[in-house]
């Protein structure tokens, strides 16, 4: 049993969340002093998102030595995620609608409480007044340094595309300058296998700290609207994904339980930020190049919100039914077309769910914005099944552009989802990055 607890990341931070389920419940005044253990662990991941991200992508363009293959990987990434996104949308609105979750609150609007809505409202108006042009203009830091000061990974992408681009032009004469940014990218990532084994330690501060501020009680809470979106997330993750990944030949059952570890960290923290490193890791060992990987997992923490979406159309029919506002067949498209814009980009805002929910709420007359106050005591649980839905489709679309590519290799993915004996994932190992180190020596 202690040798599983010792090899299994999976099973410590299991102990960690059950742990700290039963801290916060016992003794809940000490817990809620236990959420910085959460709060500091995805810092420290955090931290190195940035220059991973660099190095992945830049290493990939470089390797690649085709610029024309990073254009089609970028293009055929859009149209997935567009793709995919809008039927998020549209599953969300349909369950939405379909279900009277919300039906009989008979919530009285002017007596909702506004004061805790107030800072959404203003991020979420912030954002209507920014253009199309203002958001792309956001896109190029004001410099290099400060894209990576910032964290901001759409910044990291583009100065890392950009960078890639002009170093595999002049790849012979810059042979150092590639051999550093691959050797730079292997420490990174034997780093980030270090930080990881603080998991459960991060898992146990940031559930000790919810259970302790909500109760158990707050489960039950709103538990309609809650159990619905857990719904609804796992029949998109098993219909729609799982007959995404059928067709390209793999599983999706056998990929969760490869991404198991990260999915158990996501569950306690509720953020995907916290296992990007080592998700781009392992998709690089189920036999996808890192030029794919880099490129379609950063654009797609921003741009192929899947958990997100189908949340934006859940909760605003919910919040239109519990306030018996009556939606027309103009302001359910009106829900559809407003949510496929806003949920792009949202990435990286602070409060992101709540804010583009309260910009997509504004953007419909009929819906009572003020109506958003219903969910924010249940947003937290909410985040968790929006964080493993955001993962689980971004790694779906990585594999499946991948194999669009044809840039995965098949036979690989298979055995290591099968877990042969050889072909198991081991921390601190990139097999592929490795092989590509190697060619360019040589």
């Amino acid at each position: 049993m202690w040798q599983l607890i010792k090899r299994s990341l999976f099973a410590r931070v299991m102990i960690g969340l059950i742990l700290g389920v039963a801290v916060g419940w016992l003794w809940p005044e000490q817990a809620v002093h236990l959420k910085p253990l959460g709060d500091g662990f995805i810092k420290l991941i955090k931290m190195l998102i940035a220059p991973i991200v660099f190095c992945v992508v830049v290493s990939g363009i470089a390797g690649a030595g085709d610029l024309k293959k990073v254009g089609r990987v970028g293009l055929k990434a859009v149209i997935y995620f567009e793709i995919v996104t809008t039927l998020a949308l549209a599953l969300g609105l349909l369950l939405a609608l379909h279900g009277s979750f919300g039906e009989g609150m008979n919530v009285n609007v002017s007596k909702l409480d506004s004061a805790a809505l107030s800072s959404y409202v203003d991020r979420a108006h912030a954002l209507q007044n920014n253009s199309m042009v203002s958001f792309l203009m956001n896109l190029i830091p004001s410099t290099v340094v400060g894209a990576f000061a910032s964290g901001d990974i759409l910044q990291v992408l583009l100065f890392a595309i950009l960078f890639g681009c002009a170093l595999s032009m002049v790849r012979h004469s810059a042979s150092g300058v590639i051999t550093l940014v691959n050797e730079a990218g292997q420490v990174f990532f034997k780093l980030i296998g270090l930080l990881v084994q603080l998991a459960p330690l991060g898992v146990f501060g940031a559930i000790a700290f919810t259970t302790a501020s909500y109760g158990l009680a707050s489960l039950k809470q709103l538990g309609g609207l809650v159990l619905m979106f857990y719904f609804t997330c796992g029949l998109f993750v098993a219909l729609i994904l799982g007959t995404i990944l059928r067709v390209v030949g793999l599983n999706i059952f056998t990929l969760l339980r490869y991404f198991k570890d990260e999915l158990s960290i996501v569950v306690g923290t509720a953020s995907s930020d916290a296992v990007l490193p080592q998700v781009m890791r392992k998709l690089e060992h189920l036999g996808i190049s890192n030029s794919t990987v880099g490129l379609v997992i950063p654009t797609g923490y921003s741009f192929n919100l899947d958990g997100f979406s189908i949340y934006l159309t859940l909760a605003a029919v919910f919040i239109a039914h519990a306030t018996n506002t009556p939606l027309s067949m103009i302001d359910l498209l009106t829900i559809l077309g407003v949510s496929l814009i806003t949920s792009k980009g949202a990435h990286g805002i602070p409060g992101s769910a709540l804010v583009i929910l309260a910009a997509t709420l504004s953007a419909i007359p009929a819906i009572p914005v003020i109506g958003l106050v219903l969910v924010l005591s249940v947003d937290w649980f909410m985040g968790i099944a929006r964080a493993l839905t955001n993962l689980i489709g971004n790694c779906v679309a990585t594999v499946v552009i991948a194999r669009w590519e044809k840039d995965l290799d098949l036979v690989r993915a298979r055995q290591v989802l099968r877990r042969e004996q050889g072909y198991e994932y081991v921390p601190g190992k990139l097999p592929l990055a490795e092989q590509a180190t190697a060619s360019q020596a040589g």
